[in-house]
Formats: C-alpha cells, structure tokens, sequence
C-alpha cells in the first residue's frame, strides 16, 4: 500500500500543493485531503457542495441507489450459484462465460455500493489512493463485462463457423477457464492503472471533470479500447447471423431453433449493453474535448452512472428469460434453500394435517351411510346367520371411529 501511496502522492509535485496557504502536508488536522479538493475545485465539481467535519445522513436518492444495488447484487448471486451448479453437471463453455458476467455484474453493484458509502463528505476524507481505488472498481467491472462479451462472440463464432470435433470438446472447455482467467487480468490491470501511476495528481491541466484526479488521456485510452471491442463483437455476431440465415434450411429444425434462441439471447445482452453503457461512454468522450468548468453537463452525471450501473440488474433477467436451463437451475436452487431453511416442511407438514382430516371425514361420512343402510330393514334371505357378525362389525368399527374423533 506504501508503493501505490507513492504513486499518488503529491510529494513529487510541491509547485502545485506546497503553496503558502497549503501546509506542507497534504491532509489536514480535520482529515480533510487538500489534494482531493484541489482537483474538485479546478474541474469545478466543488459547487454546490459544503465540506463539513460531521458526517452528513444519507439522503432519499442515495437511499434508493443503495437498495438497488443490494438487489443487483442478491439476483447476481442467485444466478451465479445456479449457474455454478450447472457447471459442475454439464462442462459447456457457455454456462463459464455466463458465470463470468454475472462475476462481473456482480462486482459492478459492490463496487456501488462502496461508492456511495464513500462519497458525499467522505470525499474529501480519502487518501489519493483509496479514492483511485473506489473509481478503480468500476472500471474493473466494466472492463471485465466487455472483454466477457467478447469471449462468447469469440467462441460463439468458433463454435458455429468452425465445428470443434468431440474429442477436443473438453480441451476446448479447459481453455475457456484459461481465457476467462486472462480476461480478469486485463480487466483488473486496466481499471487501476490510475492507481498505478496514470492520473493527474500532477497536472491539473489534464484532469477529467467527470473523475477529477484521472487523466484525459487515460480516459480517451480506454475509451479506444471498449469502442474497438464492441466493433469487433458486432463484426462477429453478425458473421455468425450471416451463417446461421443460410445454414438454416440445412440443420435439423430442433439444432436450428436452439442456436437461434441463444444467438438471440446472446445479441440482446449485448444491446442492452450499448443501451445502458452508451450514455455514460458519450459523456466521457465529451469530458475528454470539453475543457474544465466550460460544460455544465459533466457537473451531473448521476444518471448515466445509474442507467450504466442498472444493466448489471437487467443482465439475469435476461438470462433467465432466455434459457430454460438457468430457469430450471434457479428453481432448483430457490427450492434447495427453502427445503434447507424449513418452509417446505412447515407447509407440508400443514397440508398433511388437513389431508389427514379431510380422509377422516370422509370415512366417518361413508361408514355412517353404510350403517344407514344396515339398519334399514332388508330383504328376507336364507343367510341370516352371516348378517349378524357384520352387523356388529359395523358398529364396533363406527364406535371405534366416534371414539377416536371425540
């Protein structure tokens, strides 16, 4: 942690903080950091906002937010344990790219919640580097769900243009491990290389106004990158549309309507992405050309990080309208925790009770018919020694039942 410290720290530069009315340290007796507020108030984002020792309550909207990213993060952990437990019964590789979505929509509501726990008047209480951190999280998901989509056109389009033969099947399976474990590796070198150096605690001039210690040119950077990657996945999606549209009068009805299910499922995900990411990657763009405090429209981005944070909730709906098996799975698995927990035995147990009763009834109904029709006087026969034991069965037996029911 010292390393990162020193790599944020405003040591390096004493002509922009170790001015005469900044102390020589960077943090105040108050806690407050001089550094933070120095890039608030250069980009602007200082406005409209009071800076106090007492921690401030949270208020409606963040309340809001808050709830909703537990809920994004409860239904991501569903759908991870039932796709977790799909794995271990059926090696497909399109059950682990699913897993690592929803890994990184699942870090994608932490790293929210951590977010707001840590901002309003704790803003300005963080060290450089926590603050790095907590905007690093965010990236880390993001950059984690794009190089996953690109996983599964990847192997979307290897499977359907070049079919793999049986034998390498689980070769192939193994080495999707080995790809989603590289993926994280970009991903998590991507989000906090600010933390490792790429920022602008040194040069006002080049800070964003959305993040005010990143730098442009690292924004613009990334920018680059996810553009270039969601170009590549719409190349191969529609490849792999183009082969399926003419493949299709040739597969058998059943392989054709499932590839299409799944082709469907998989491009929907993928829109609903730019949908909900879209918004926030214009405004970026737009902080990168805008110089500070000239654009009143990157001083409120709240809804655009919402809309963005939001697609890490739509993502297992999706799933779970799209595939019967992940339906199936997240039933089995909500009936397992409620079997574990008790509430199926209360309800049986409940319902075995009323049963019980019901049958019971019911007996005692026909038992009291057939005694109506013994007791009625019935036609001579020449068997008249055989009524006589029945007759006291029958009694005995409804006595027995007008006992057990009083």
């Amino acid at each position: 942690m010292n390393v990162l410290s020193s790599l944020t720290s405003a040591s390096s530069c004493p002509h922009i903080y170790h001015l005469p009315s900044y102390p020589d340290n960077t943090t105040t007796t108050t806690g407050i950091s001089h550094v933070i507020l120095r890039h608030y108030n250069h980009t602007g984002r200082l406005q409209n906002r009071t800076i106090s020792n007492t921690q401030n309550n949270i208020s409606a909207s963040m309340a809001v937010f808050l709830f909703i990213s537990i809920l994004i993060i409860l239904e991501n952990l569903v759908v991870l344990m039932a796709v977790m437990s799909r794995i271990r019964h059926s090696q497909r590789w399109v059950y682990v790219c699913i897993a690592n979505i929803t890994l990184s929509d699942l870090l994608t509501g932490t790293a929210y919640v951590v977010n707001i726990c840590l901002s309003g008047s704790q803003t300005f209480r963080l060290t450089p580097a926590l603050w790095l951190f907590r905007e690093g999280m965010l990236f880390v998901a993001l950059s984690a769900s794009i190089f996953s989509l690109l996983l599964i056109a990847v192997e979307r389009y290897t499977t359907m243009i070049k079919l793999t033969p049986h034998k390498s099947a689980r070769k192939s399976y193994y080495r999707i491990f080995a790809l989603v474990a590289l993926c994280w590796v970009f991903a998590l070198v991507l989000g906090f290389l600010p933390l490792l150096g790429w920022n602008c605690v040194c040069s006002l001039e080049g800070c964003s106004t959305l993040l005010p210690l990143y730098s442009k040119t690292y924004i613009f950077f990334s920018l680059v990158i996810f553009f270039v990657i969601l170009l590549a996945i719409g190349a191969l999606y529609s490849a792999i549309y183009c082969h399926v549209h003419k493949s299709a009068q040739f597969s058998p009805p059943r392989s054709r309507n499932r590839s299409l299910a799944l082709l469907k499922t998989v491009i929907t995900i993928v829109g609903v992405f730019m949908l909900c990411w879209g918004p926030l990657f214009l405004l970026l763009l737009v902080d990168f050309f805008c110089v500070s405090r000239q654009c009143a429209l990157l001083l409120s981005a709240d809804f655009c990080i919402c809309l963005a944070v939001l697609n890490s909730g739509l993502n297992p709906i999706i799933y779970t309208l799209g595939s019967s098996d992940i339906r199936k799975a997240i039933v089995e698995l909500l009936c397992c925790c409620c079997l574990k927990s008790g509430l199926l035995e209360k309800f049986t147990s409940k319902e075995t009770s009323s049963t019980s009763g019901s049958r019971r009834d019911s007996l005692r109904n026909s038992f009291s018919k057939i005694r109506n029709l013994s007791v009625a006087s019935p036609p001579s026969t020449p068997n008249k020694s055989r009524r006589g034991p029945k007759k006291y069965r029958l009694s005995s037996t409804t006595s027995c039942l007008s006992v057990s029911s009083g």
